[in-house]
């Protein structure tokens, strides 16, 4: 009898540390920057409140790139408190983007991954180009040459992109 007891409670004990676990419950796990200029470093701060009831430790957060640069709460973030995940993108390549910042942490959920999206256009320029005063040939469609050049930055800027 002494033995079911102990062996219950031990049961109980082991299913209720189990359980114990930091939540990460970010703000928003996206974020559209629109249109950047070229060249402009812009840089997101993803804020998180652990809503669980041990303290959480992020051991890492990767981009997918070096057009990517992540920095985060680098102390235990206690139960109630808050914490956050920086990433900065270089946008030295011109056109549309979408980085993912991959979280590693002890919480219930391991691996959280964040996302920056926009479109980097050239630096002063307008966002919207004026229409050519020659119409292109309906069977060769005229590709401008900033999106050409946009190419080559984009293979040049970030190889691994």
């Amino acid at each position: 009898m002494k033995k079911t007891i102990l062996f219950a409670l031990a049961f109980v004990a082991f299913a209720t540390a189990s359980f114990a676990q930091g939540v990460l419950k970010f703000k928003g796990e996206k974020h559209d920057f629109g249109k950047v200029d070229q060249g402009k470093p812009v840089t997101h701060t993803f804020e998180f409140v652990n809503t669980g009831n041990q303290p959480v430790v992020i051991s890492n957060a990767q981009a997918s790139c070096g057009c990517t640069t992540p920095e985060w709460t680098k102390d235990p973030i206690l139960p109630g408190k808050t914490g956050y995940v920086k990433a900065t993108y270089n946008a030295a390549a011109m056109g549309q983007f979408n980085k993912p910042v991959t979280v590693y942490s002890n919480a219930e959920t391991p691996t959280v991954v964040l996302t920056l999206t926009g479109e980097v256009t050239p630096a002063g320029q307008p966002a919207v180009a004026a229409a050519s005063a020659t119409p292109a040939s309906p069977a060769t469609p005229a590709v401008p040459a900033a999106q050409k050049s946009a190419k080559k930055a984009r293979k040049k800027a970030c190889v691994n992109c």
